[in-house]
C-alpha cells in the first residue's frame, strides 16, 4: 500500500482521492486548535511557503481524540486556522486517528512507522507523563500519542519520516527540503 491507495473527506465532506497529490512530497499532520502545540501551524505554513512550487503539499487532519483540543465543526475551525496562522494548505474534515473509528489513512500510517520518542525537553516530559496516562504501553506501539505527529510521504507515495510534536521544526522543514 501506499498513500495513493487511500480517500479521505474533504472539509465539505467529498471524498478526495490522495492520488491527486501522485508525484508530490506530502506532509501528513494530525491537528487541534486547542492544543500547546497549535503554534505550529505557523512553522507549517511558512514550511509549506518556501517549498509548495517545489512539489509539497501539507495535509491537515484536525482531530479531537486528545483531551478534546479540536472543538467546533470542521468550518469554525479551519476559521480559526485561516484567521489565526493563516493556513493555506490543504485542511480536511476532522478525523479519529484512535481506536476503531481510526480513518484508514491512519491506521496505515503508524501501522508502518516506529514511535521514537518525544525526547527530553520540559515539554516532552509533560507530554510523557499525559500519554502515558492514557497508554501505559505508549513505548512500545506506533499509535499516533498526540496531535501534531507528522509524516513525511515521498513523491512514490511511501513514508519517509515520522516526527512527533516535540520535534523541533527546522528538523522537519530540512527533512522536506531533503525529500523535495
Amino acid at each position: 500500500m501506499s498513500l495513493y491507495d487511500f480517500t479521505v473527506k474533504a472539509r465539505d465532506g467529498s471524498e478526495v482521492p490522495l492520488s491527486d497529490y501522485k508525484g508530490k512530497t506530502v506532509l501528513v499532520v494530525n491537528t487541534a486548535t486547542g492544543c500547546g502545540f497549535t503554534p505550529q501551524y505557523e512553522e507549517l505554513q511558512a514550511i509549506y511557503e518556501e517549498f509548495k512550487d517545489k512539489g509539497l503539499e501539507i495535509l491537515d487532519f484536525p482531530c479531537n481524540q486528545f483531551r478534546e483540543q479540536a472543538p467546533g465543526t470542521d468550518e469554525e475551525i479551519h476559521a480559526f486556522c485561516k484567521g489565526r496562522f493563516g493556513i493555506t494548505f490543504p485542511q480536511f474534515a476532522k478525523i479519529d486517528v484512535l481506536g476503531e473509528n481510526a480513518d484508514p489513512l491512519f491506521k496505515w500510517l503508524p501501522a508502518n512507522t516506529k514511535f521514537e520518542g518525544f525526547g527530553h525537553s520540559p515539554k516532552s516530559l509533560a507530554l510523557i507523563a499525559v500519554v502515558k496516562g492514557m497508554d501505559k504501553d505508549y513505548k512500545n506501539n506506533g499509535n499516533v500519542k498526540w496531535n501534531f505527529t507528522k509524516f513525511l510521504i515521498g513523491k512514490d507515495g511511501e513514508i519517509i519520516s515520522r516526527f512527533e510534536p516535540t520535534v523541533d521544526m527546522k528538523t522537519v522543514r530540512n527533512a522536506v527540503e531533503k525529500a523535495l
